[in-house]
């Protein structure tokens, strides 16, 4: 197990500036340095950091921690220093000279007790009154598993702290958490220590010099008609975790936030964020796809020494459509992928165009590149691929960006590569003058106290709660296997289906009784209840089907005759079903569409118990049905709920009369009470199940007793009636249904039979079979 991990600093060497040039001095702490990450990336960094700002007027020093022994730790650690390099325009004098400078001012210190924390504050504040330097600040940058986190970050607040006037920053890696409650729990853990301001949550996606410049190019990107990323970066968290939580999102919404008034504002921009995880639609399991490389359990079992059956659920590819509720993104997909052994390496945000030209012309008679039928796209391109370098490329037939000149310049276009099918040169096409590693440019950033393009606790929570119930709702669900290469890529290819994805290809190979199931686990169903059909499911499922049903019955109904009555039942049933047809049917004919309520509860329309109230929260908030094509029962007339002398039921009835040809719906949506109740029509009532009156003031036995709703006639006069039921609770009800004939006194649901209409019933497998 990590034992306690401590920060010591020795200073060494001669600091590069007189004492009285200096504005003051900065110890970095780099915890976990002999890691694969500082490795690899940090102590670069550091490095560049110190290039830039050798001349700043600050002094400094680099302090590397681990749990390593002082001799083969710092063995370690300088055979990475040594390897340091300079960029290619540094002049190799200049650079030999820096590098020097550099390593006599890092030191390694095996950390391993509480008391390092005191004795390094009492080095720092000994050396610099030696030296006549005050102290600017110190940063700590925690290289080191987050289980480490809480008992560092107490010992830095009780003994390690700067003294009044100097800051401190705080370095965060992820993982934050795992899901929500675990990210919540840390973040409680971390806030006892440090304060919000002093906390910087690494992201290295947000260090990429494409993913900066996304923000300039969103506010024009008001016509689109999807938007992708993808990225095969992967770890050991599972790809959703890993990728799509963090680095994808936090690239989506620099594209998807209202533009804030000043884009340098770390505070705007972190409230602009947050408005835009608030638009998102919640993920359900249709949401999103999931793969696994066929290698990977292999993998886990040599590398993890797990059992040789042993069987990873994890996917190492995921495909996600996400949508937003926004006036500006209504209707547009974003799909989010990410993926383990595909063809290539790559990471890229795509904004793809409308494109609504048409050429008469070949492309071939056209200059290529301006063709208006030609695709138009902004394609933010993070690194690596076959152009293997950032870059932003925005098509010709759209519009020439502006780019900053003293950072981007213009690409030439290379004839032999293509993107997206198309050849660089149907592309403007610009990369940074001075490409730079994302470390280094957060570490730039972590300098000059830049929040920015950080993550603060309200995001990573904002970004967690969005994440984790489809993390819940796929955690059992098998992934499909993939061979992984060029050659098998199709088998990953997915398509939007139903306000969902789904593979495009069915899976070539099934896996052999996935969940245990025999044969005497499943029982045959009919397709008729009560005489008329019945489509059954579980519930989402059903669900699913019942919002792709309604959707038809619409389109067919506005084509028939320019528009669709649909009346919806109240209580908790329809709820979820209101959310589905809000979240993914983009295709239903809403302007057309006049909304009108089965029943009603005698409450205020703003009450909780209100019908209207479930309605307007779960749907009508959410899509465009023009204002005068909703229609509430008008229970709260002068002041007074119900009243008979206020004509309510009168006043309703005859606005169906006017508007509604025939008094027929197109369409009504039901549910059914334990008791055999629908609507608000329940056993052995004194009116609404016969004779004429179309809307009537009912009793229920529950609170709040007084209702309002259609008569049992009225609804039998609609074109199409569905009746659905949910849940083991209503199973003793379904049964009884399915052996007694029509006797509505006793059970109302048994009186629904359209005279002209047609019946459908949508019963969940556990109200159908307990």
């Amino acid at each position: 197990m990590l034992g306690r991990v401590l920060c010591m600093v020795l200073f060494v060497g001669a600091f590069p500036f007189p004492a009285e040039a200096s504005q003051g001095h900065i110890s970095v702490v780099l915890l976990g340095a002999t890691g694969d990450l500082a490795k690899k990336y940090l102590w670069q960094g550091l490095f560049q950091l110190y290039m830039d700002q050798v001349s700043s007027g600050h002094s400094f020093t680099f302090h590397g921690a681990a749990l390593a022994a002082l001799e083969p730790g710092q063995r370690l650690m300088f055979d990475v220093l040594k390897k340091l390099s300079c960029p290619p325009d540094e002049a190799p004098d200049r650079c030999a000279v820096l590098k020097d400078q550099f390593l006599k001012l890092s030191q390694y210190h095996q950390l391993k007790t509480a008391e390092n924390y005191t004795a390094l504050s009492r080095e720092i504040e000994t050396l610099l009154r030696q030296e006549g330097l005050k102290e600017a600040g110190r940063i700590f940058y925690f290289s080191v598993p987050p289980f480490a986190y809480t008992e560092i970050a107490r010992h830095i607040n009780s003994s390690c702290r700067p003294p009044a006037g100097a800051w401190l920053r705080v370095v965060l890696e992820k993982p934050f958490g795992h899901d929500l409650q675990s990210a919540q729990q840390l973040a409680a853990e971390l806030t006892g220590s440090f304060r919000e301001e002093e906390m910087y949550r690494v992201d290295h996606y947000l260090g990429k010099q494409a993913v900066a410049h996304i923000l300039p190019f969103r506010d024009q990107n008001r016509h689109v008609q999807s938007v992708q990323g993808r990225t095969s970066f992967y770890e050991q968290y599972g790809v959703i975790r890993d990728v799509l939580q963090n680095h994808l999102t936090e690239a989506l919404m620099f594209l998807i936030m209202e533009l804030p008034a000043n884009v340098s504002s770390a505070h705007e921009v972190v409230q602009h964020k947050l408005q835009a995880f608030q638009s998102l639609w919640g993920l359900e399991r249709s949401s999103a796809v999931l793969g696994q490389y066929q290698a990977y359990d292999s993998q886990v079992q040599e590398e993890l020494q797990e059992a040789r059956g042993y069987v990873s659920t994890t996917p190492t590819f995921a495909g996600v459509l996400i949508c937003s509720n926004s006036l500006r993104w209504e209707g547009v997909p974003f799909l989010l992928t990410s993926g383990k052994a595909l063809d290539e390496r790559v990471g890229y945000a795509r904004v793809l165009f409308k494109n609504r030209a048409y050429c008469t012309q070949s492309g071939a008679l056209r200059d290529a590149g301006h063709s208006q039928c030609k695709p138009k796209q902004i394609i933010f391109h993070f690194g690596h691929g076959a152009l293997n370098t950032p870059a932003v490329l925005v098509s010709r037939n759209l519009f020439q960006p502006v780019m900053p000149k003293d950072s981007w310049k213009e690409a030439e276009a290379r004839s032999d590569l293509h993107v997206f099918g198309q050849p660089l040169s149907d592309f403007y096409m610009y990369s940074p003058v001075k490409e730079r590693d994302a470390y280094s440019v957060l570490i730039s950033h972590i300098y000059h106290g830049r929040k920015d393009f950080f993550i603060t606790t309200e995001n990573l929570l904002a970004s967690w709660a969005f994440w984790t119930p489809l993390l819940d709702s796929t955690s059992r669900q098998p992934p499909r296997l993939y061979p992984g290469g060029v050659e098998n890529q199709h088998l990953l290819d997915f398509e939007m289906v139903s306000g969902g994805v789904a593979f495009t290809l069915a899976e070539p190979a099934e896996r052999l009784n996935p969940r245990g199931q025999m044969p005497s686990d499943f029982r045959a169903i009919q397709s008729k209840f009560r005489q008329s059909p019945l489509v059954s499911a579980w519930a989402e499922d059903l669900i699913s089907q019942l919002a792709s049903d309604m959707e038809e019955a619409a389109v067919r109904s506005v084509a028939r005759s320019g528009q669709f009555h649909l009346a919806l039942s109240g209580g908790s049933s329809p709820m979820v079903l209101f959310q589905r047809l809000a979240r993914h049917h983009y295709g239903f004919p809403w302007k057309h569409t006049h909304i009108w309520l089965v029943d009603e509860r005698c409450v205020p329309l703003t009450d909780s118990e209100s019908n209207f109230l479930g309605l307007h929260r779960h749907l009508l908030q959410h899509v465009r049905v023009p204002y005068f094509n909703i229609h509430p029962m008008p229970v709260h007339l002068n002041r007074r709920l119900c009243v008979e002398e206020d004509r309510g039921a009168e006043l309703y009835a005859k606005d169906i009369m006017a508007l509604v040809a025939n008094a027929s719906f197109d369409l009504v949506l039901l549910g059914m009470g334990t008791d055999g109740h629908t609507a608000s029509l329940f056993p052995r009532a004194e009116n609404g199940l016969e004779g004429a009156p179309t809307v009537v003031l009912t009793e229920s036995p529950v609170k709040p007793h007084q209702r309002m709703s259609l008569s049992l006639p009225l609804i039998n006069r609609a074109r199409q009636v569905f009746v659905l039921v949910l849940g083991k609770g209503k199973h003793d009800i379904t049964t009884l249904l399915s052996r007694v004939g029509h006797e509505p006194r006793k059970w109302p649901i048994s009186g629904v039979s359209p005279s002209s209409g047609q019946l459908v019933w949508y019963v969940d497998y556990e109200a159908l079979l307990g």
